[in-house]
């Protein structure tokens, strides 16, 4: 059985500047992630991510959604990592936050 964490980041951007911080953002966390997924694959769909990767054998898949006030990000997580789920939320929430924030001269 799947553990889902669900975060829901507010944002104050049009949905096509979300959309661009949040591609961007994904980008520059993947050297992060490959230090301990053994793979990551994504496909953008419109406003729209799925994603899945392979962490110590296990399948993490998940999607984001970009909407016009929020981003809906939504990670399925085997049941053997359901004791980090909350950690998880909270990193998701931070770092999440940091990028919708960030580079604010870039699209002014």
């Amino acid at each position: 059985m799947k553990k889902p964490v669900i975060v829901t980041l507010p944002h104050q951007h049009t949905k096509m500047e979300a959309a661009r911080r949040i591609r961007e953002g994904v980008a520059s966390i993947k050297p992060q992630l490959a230090s301990f997924a053994s793979s990551l694959e994504e496909e953008w769909s419109g406003d729209q991510m799925s994603f899945r990767m392979g962490v110590m054998g296990q399948s993490v898949t998940g999607r984001i959604e970009v909407m016009d006030s929020a981003v809906r990000l939504e990670v399925d997580l085997p049941w053997i990592f359901a004791a980090i789920a909350e950690r998880l939320r909270g990193q998701i929430e931070k770092r999440g936050a940091q990028i919708l924030i960030e580079n604010k001269n870039k699209s002014a």
